[in-house]
């Protein structure tokens, strides 16, 4: 098979599948509008049990005050808006404020849930919430570099990026610990099934922070695999497994998917998918970048000026090509992530390429290849 034809034919199961996750998710809307009376009593119910863990609850003329009635907006989304905001510390934070029509209440109570249980440099803190009537909003610790999205794709044609090699490598290791603490530091095990770009956020020194929870599902530590109603997560960045349930179980092998994913966004300065691009070869870059280093073609990153960069690139490259194995139970722990990132670059070994995007026998069989020509320098 070609490497065009193998291209056609990833894309072409690539479109299969977003096309059945697009369906799914309206489905899933569509039921959790049904229930939206149910999920405002679930709601009460959860913030009593709660007692003195639950956050701080500000009234909603609270929220209106410390936004400057909403006067400075930071961004918004399918679950409604965000603001800048200051307490009356001169403490500044963000106000998620949620759309009405999301219901906000399985998803506000994952938010508040999850993130209760969290504490670490790596997971956004939540400083508070509202939940007066129909009213829902979330006040976090203000983030002054906001999400990562902004500083990664911009790098497809020019000769620099907004952020370095060594600030980018930080920023993959510090995902990696904020999951790492999710799924095995706190008392609960929480999955939290929208890793994603958008939702990492960047303090004033670009220190990364998980951040979103509305999707997580919380479980017992004893737990393998977990039990979903339906998809959930971000096309292009959810696991197949939660998709096509004879791939593998739900786990927390389904966040290091995604985390897999997003590095590999970072790396290439670009999505995953990009039809844009003048080489149908090039639309899938997980595709695209593992054939380059099994020809051992040159990948002209951008931004590589130095060794240091190529080493850096070198070890985040089979690192997220590892995350992103179709079959869950090859992929490593995000524990197992952490280790090859600051591990010896002489012992990392490239994968296999994953048999959803390369379903020849060959590719399948293919041996490991040596890491070479990463940044052409």
């Amino acid at each position: 098979m070609t490497a065009t034809a193998s291209s056609i034919g990833g894309l072409a199961i690539l479109v299969i599948l977003l096309l059945y996750l697009r369906t799914k998710c309206s489905l899933n809307s569509m039921t959790f509008l049904k229930k939206k009376g149910e999920d405002y009593r679930n709601v009460k119910d959860f913030l009593k049990n709660c007692g003195s863990l639950a956050p701080r609850n500000y009234s909603y003329a609270e929220v209106k005050k410390m936004t400057g009635y909403f006067k400075d907006k930071l961004g918004q989304g399918g679950y409604g808006c965000v603001y800048k905001g200051k307490l009356h510390n001169g403490s500044l934070v963000a106000v998620k404020v949620l759309k009405e029509s999301k219901g906000g209440g399985e998803e506000f109570i994952n938010e508040v849930a999850s993130i209760s249980r969290t504490s670490h440099i790596n997971i956004v803190s939540l400083v508070g919430f509202c939940c007066e009537g129909q009213n829902r909003a979330l006040i976090y610790d203000f983030m002054l570099n906001g999400s990562l999205e902004k500083f990664i794709y911009d790098a497809k044609s020019g000769t620099s990026r907004q952020l370095g090699w060594q600030t980018l490598y930080n920023i993959t290791l510090g995902i990696a610990r904020g999951l790492e603490y999710l799924h095995l530091g706190c008392n609960t095990r929480i999955l939290h099934f929208d890793i994603k770009p958008h939702n990492i956020l960047l303090d004033e020194n670009f220190c990364p922070k998980i951040s979103d929870f509305g999707l997580a599902k919380l479980c017992n530590k004893k737990e393998s695999i977990v039990s979903l109603l339906g998809a959930r997560g971000t096309i292009g960045y959810i696991a197949p497994e939660i998709v096509c349930k004879n791939i593998g179980g739900v786990s927390h092998k389904s966040d290091v998917y995604s985390y897999g994913m997003m590095v590999l966004e970072m790396v290439g300065g670009r999505k995953n998918v990009d039809v844009a691009v003048d080489r149908t070869s090039e639309i899938y870059f997980p595709h695209w970048i593992y054939t380059q280093i099994e020809q051992k073609e040159e990948l002209g990153l951008t931004g590589i000026a130095k060794e240091e960069d190529n080493k850096l690139a070198e070890k985040m490259i089979p690192v997220s090509l590892w995350c992103i194995q179709t079959d869950p139970a090859r992929r490593p722990s995000i524990s197992m992530v952490i280790e090859m990132l600051q591990g010896e670059l002489g012992s990392l070994q490239m994968p296999p390429k994953p048999f959803l995007y390369s379903p020849s026998r060959s590719d399948r069989n293919m041996p490991n290849v040596e890491l070479s020509h990463i940044g052409g320098i």
